[in-house]
């Protein structure tokens, strides 16, 4: 059995920094023990995208990104033993499988061992009704339009499996975050699927890695406040987890960033309702008795994490049609340029009481008030000093026209508004809406494919 295994976050979400992986490949390959590449690159809407671009065409539905990630570290990997878990098969998990192998093959590398894990699709197991009467905190699925994914959020079980028959490269769909950590160190430390406090540890591994940069110092830093040197070059984590499930936060040797309790503490609170019982589907984890201490300039250790019995049930993710999101902006600047700005809010929202009197409509002025804005209101920008205001005009309907309407009345203020509007953008968007259901664990149907098998 290893004595430490070693951990390393190639990405933290589908639109991460692709050449993030590089440094943090050389550093595992100075590492003595199992060594693992982890790539979460999957949300909730991601996966909804990627089922409707496999509807559109049957061999797409995963991460487009996928070699772009994985391409640049692939030769080190496979030269060293460093395999690789990602989620990035997103909907379609064995095609995102095949195209790793071409990449390899027109590389010039060794094949390597791919697996990819199927079962979190939930399509034709459950009804619409079904998936309805097991909703959570809401009725968005009661009469929805149709449903565009239903997929479960599987355990690390299957990945553990997939590594313990010889796999290079482990390819999922939907799993739970902490699984792509949990599933490495069960293969590695032979844990046990009852071993209740080591699991909650691999899971809370898993957890602190889940979002990449944010650990080092990334959606961290505050200047003034929480200062993080050299940003611009942050390393991604890595973890020295042992076989009682404690751990080392640490990253790559001269990267910019920094690892401290601070930023190890804020990522372990990171999306927890209740830090002693944070919900997995291997584990309930108890942050409770947990110890965060620093060992030295970017070394933190992480102890005492305790395990309950995993819950009864498992997650899942249903995404339906969520309308149509219409957006304009338009620019106002020089002398009075706010009251011109608020001048031309009232005449679009004015207008469209009378054309559309049922649709919702926010204004934000970019720069005076937007994000803490309130929705439904002209903002207060005739009160600005401000001698640059953009507008932004944004409506959500079942119905497109009515949305069409608004981005025509934004364009229409070149010449009927008030005077300099200029720089007019407008799009509309496609919306989604999620609900989250508990499922009865019958209906994961769990497989694991050994890309040779399958040819």
């Amino acid at each position: 059995m290893a004595q430490t295994v070693f951990i390393g976050a190639g990405s933290g979400f589908a639109g991460d920094r692709t050449d993030a992986a590089g440094p943090v490949v050389d550093a595992l390959m100075r590492c003595d023990g199992p060594r693992f590449l982890m790539f979460e690159t999957l949300a909730e809407r991601t996966l909804a995208l990627a089922q409707l671009a496999r509807r559109a065409d049957p061999s797409r539905g995963y991460n487009q990104a996928i070699e772009r990630f994985v391409a640049p570290v692939l030769a080190r990997c496979l030269d060293a033993n460093i395999r690789i878990v990602g989620n990035f098969g997103s909907a379609n998990p064995p095609a995102a499988a095949r195209l790793l192998a071409q990449a390899a093959r027109r590389l010039g590398l060794r094949a390597p061992r791919i697996a990819y894990v199927e079962g979190d699709d939930l399509s034709g197991r459950l009804t619409p009704a079904e998936l309805a009467a097991r909703e959570t905190g809401g009725r968005l699925l009661a009469g929805a339009p149709d449903i565009i994914s239903a997929n479960v959020y599987l355990g690390a079980g299957a990945i553990a499996e997939a590594l313990d028959r010889g796999a290079d490269i482990v390819v999922t769909g939907r799993v739970a975050d902490s699984a792509l950590a949990l599933g490495p160190l069960m293969h590695a430390f032979g844990w046990k699927a009852d071993d209740w406090d080591r699991l909650a540890a691999g899971t809370l591994a898993g957890h602190l890695l889940e979002c990449g940069a944010q650990i080092t110092g990334g959606y961290f830093a505050d200047p003034g406040i929480k200062d993080v040197p050299r940003l611009a070059e942050v390393g991604y984590p890595i973890l020295e987890v042992d076989a009682a499930g404690g751990m080392v936060v640490t990253k790559p040797p001269g990267s910019g960033g920094r690892v401290d309790r601070q930023t190890v503490v804020e990522q372990m609170l990171y999306e927890i309702h209740d830090p002693a019982a944070y919900l997995a589907p291997d584990v309930v984890l108890d942050l409770g008795d947990v110890t965060v201490t620093e060992l030295g300039a970017d070394r933190v250790q992480v102890t005492g994490a305790r395990g309950k019995p995993a819950p009864e049930t498992l997650k899942a993710t249903v995404c339906v049609d969520g309308g149509v999101l219409g957006e304009a902006e338009i620019s106002y600047a020089g002398v009075n340029a706010a009251g011109r700005a608020q001048l031309a809010a009232g005449i679009v929202l004015e207008r469209m009481r009378q054309r559309a009197p049922s649709l919702a409509i926010r204004v934000d002025a970019i720069g005076v008030t937007s994000v803490l804005g309130s929705a439904g209101v002209i903002p207060d920008i005739h009160s600005s000093p401000n001698t640059d205001v953009r507008l932004r005009f944004a409506a959500q309907a079942a119905d497109a026209a009515d949305v069409t309407l608004l981005l025509d009345e934004v364009e229409a203020l070149y010449c009927a508004g008030p005077a300099g509007g200029a720089g007019v953008r407008r799009h509309t968007t496609a919306r989604l809406a999620s609900a989250s259901c508990l499922i009865e664990r019958r209906y994961a149907e769990t497989r694991v494919v050994m890309l040779e098998d399958a040819a």
